[in-house]
């Protein structure tokens, strides 16, 4: 088997689901790449929120500070929903932050919660719980299978809009029309 070309990793690029997903945990998705290489892949999640806000999240973490407006956080994937990620712009750094491929920065660790709480984070932030994972060669399967359209991430689309409506958003900016994937090939 051919090793997946590094000219096609997908870090720091937009995965949509597309009808021949088949995984109603991930129907409508639309997940931001923070890695993809020949051992794997990860993203996360930012098309749906979760039941409670990141006030929330800081009361439990016992961080001081006050969120205005308050955020739902997101269910960034089913893989350790326990564990948080906070995707954010790259103005602001800490302890183990990411810089994923010029896009966006990814930090996990309590320093950027408290510098949110205490009005110094990064400018533009958004916080998910969990995030999806894919073996060597899986997500490259998917792809082949037509499960994922790849595009990319705009700034915009990542901090701007409501999480709801980042999927239908961003097919309509690729001029993709949901409503005419055919989930199967015919034959001739």
């Amino acid at each position: 088997m051919t090793p997946f070309p590094e000219s096609a990793w997908f870090t720091g690029k937009l995965l949509l689901a597309l009808p021949a997903i088949g995984d109603p945990r991930f129907d409508h998705a639309i997940i931001a790449m923070v890695s993809h290489d020949d051992e794997g892949a990860m993203g996360i999640a930012i098309g749906m929120a979760g039941d409670f806000t990141v006030s929330e999240i800081l009361d439990q973490a016992q961080l001081p500070g006050a969120i205005s407006p308050d955020p739902w956080v997101l269910i960034g994937g089913p893989v350790d929903p326990q564990r948080g990620f906070v995707l954010h712009s790259r103005d602001w750094g800490g302890q183990d932050t990411i810089d994923v491929a010029g896009k966006f920065a990814v930090s996990a660790s309590l320093d950027v919660l408290r510098a949110i709480a205490e009005g110094r984070g990064p400018s533009r932030w958004l916080l998910a719980m969990g995030y999806a994972g894919w073996g060597a060669g899986q997500l490259e399967a998917e792809l082949a299978a037509d499960a994922w359209h790849v595009t990319d991430i705009e700034d915009t689309i990542l901090f701007d809009l409501a999480p709801e409506s980042r999927w239908a958003a961003t097919m309509a900016r690729d001029g993709i029309d949901p409503a005419r994937i055919a989930v199967q090939g015919g034959r001739a």
